[in-house]
């Protein structure tokens, strides 16, 4: 007979993404068992199969929900009437905020991707893609000599990226300079080296 799905459910399956998210962002998937993660989440190891078939299917929701969320933020930008160098300012600010919020899970999705099986990899990538291409369109708006040279374009956005993916490596949130300011300093360097 199937086991029926508790109140609590969901409830219980943020706490044990949460959880893994901290151990494996910490100790790395292989470094992670699925010992360690129900212990984490003061369940047992056979209630962890109710919520999460196999380790990467915790892996995947983990790095899902976050690239979905990323995407969010990206087309909630293009949906407002900005002028293109603020899209990319404000798309700085809302992802080093994201990323601050949600270290864990943007440490996972930069590190762990190979750890998924092929098909949820693409899965993956495919989001990562669709953000890099919301902020493709941004560049595009806002440099006229590139606007209609996309392979051109391409290094500046992951270039882009490459600012604002890394910083939770060395910001401290803590610290004199907060996010807001950082993505601006990110966005400025970007948007003064792209011609216009």
């Amino acid at each position: 007979m199937a086991r029926t799905q508790a109140v609590d459910f969901d409830e219980r399956r943020e706490k044990i993404l949460a959880m893994a998210a901290m151990l494996i962002a910490e100790n790395g998937f292989l470094g992670t068992s699925l010992v360690d993660i129900a212990a984490a989440s003061h369940v047992s190891k056979s209630l962890l199969y109710h919520y999460f078939p196999a380790k990467e299917d915790i892996l995947f929701a983990i790095m899902w929900r976050h690239v979905g969320n990323l995407l969010d933020l990206a087309k909630t930008i293009a949906a407002r009437d900005l002028l293109p160098g603020e899209q990319l300012r404000w798309l700085a600010r809302l992802l080093l905020e994201a990323y601050g919020i949600a270290r864990a899970p943007q440490i996972i999705l930069q590190n762990e991707i190979c750890s998924l099986p092929p098909e949820k990899r693409a899965v993956i990538a495919q989001a990562q893609r669709d953000v890099v291409e919301v902020a493709d369109k941004f560049l595009a708006r806002f440099s006229h000599t590139l606007r209609h040279q996309p392979k051109q374009r391409l290094p500046y956005v992951m270039m882009f990226f490459g600012m604002i993916n890394w910083t939770h490596t060395w910001f401290d949130r803590a610290g004199p300079v907060g996010e807001q300011k950082v993505a601006d300093i990110a966005a400025d360097m970007f948007l003064k080296g792209v011609p216009p």
